[in-house]
């Protein structure tokens, strides 16, 4: 099989990378990014793109399955204007040249409370996002809601210190469904919902995904 993925420097996609490069159902990664990566493997391909010219880089995206998880912080952005090119636009742009290529499975990491008619502006563009991607119609589509994610060596300051105030929480036995989502767990659970072999839709939230990881 041949994935393709788009937000492979982030933390969920080096741990994607990292699995998919040691699963031998797979004899082929290509990855979408801005910059090279620092991985010498034989079954990664690196395509360094420019994402604001999707023209010249469509005809690349095919392969089996698309695995799409890339995203920013408004403050990394710097404007909601930057972070909806990068949370939208760039992931709208992969999701249907994939399409295009006749790519036929594809693997959303999207958020929890995505709702199009959100009044919060983030959950309302990943909501907007999950519209414009059923409508490419997939034969196998999958989205992943999950809440607050455990990056490894994270400097989100905020969210380090909220991950740990859920996981106390959690040892309280409270929000026991919501509690920090590592990475590598998301990562998994993935590529589990890729080796499924029947074509439909699913919408995997919060805990569920750590069950779904464990398939």
């Amino acid at each position: 099989m041949k994935a393709l993925i788009i937000g492979a420097t982030g933390a969920t996609g080096k741990d994607l990378v990292k699995l998919l490069l040691n699963d031998p159902e797979y004899s082929e990664v290509s990855v979408f990014v801005r910059k090279p990566l620092d991985i010498n493997n034989s079954k990664l391909t690196v395509n360094v793109v420019d994402f604001d010219a999707p023209e010249k880089w469509q005809k690349l995206a095919q392969g089996d399955v698309a695995f799409s998880c890339l995203g920013t912080t408004l403050k990394a952005a710097g404007s909601k204007d930057a972070q909806w090119k990068v949370d939208f636009d760039y992931q709208y742009n992969f999701a249907k040249a994939a399409h295009e290529n006749g790519v036929e499975d594809f693997v959303l990491v999207s958020a929890y409370g995505a709702n199009p008619r959100s009044k919060i502006f983030y959950s309302r563009m990943k909501g907007e996002l999950e519209e414009k991607i059923k409508a490419l119609e997939f034969p196998k589509l999958t989205f992943f809601q999950p809440g607050m994610l455990e990056r490894k060596d994270s400097d989100r300051t905020g969210e380090v210190l909220g991950a740990k105030v859920l996981k106390f929480a959690n040892s309280l036995g409270l929000f026991k469904s919501q509690k920090p989502l590592p990475t590598h767990v998301l990562a998994q659970a993935m590529i589990n919902a890729a080796k499924i072999k029947s074509k439909s839709f699913s919408e995997i939230k919060l805990g569920n995904i750590f069950s779904f990881a464990a398939k």
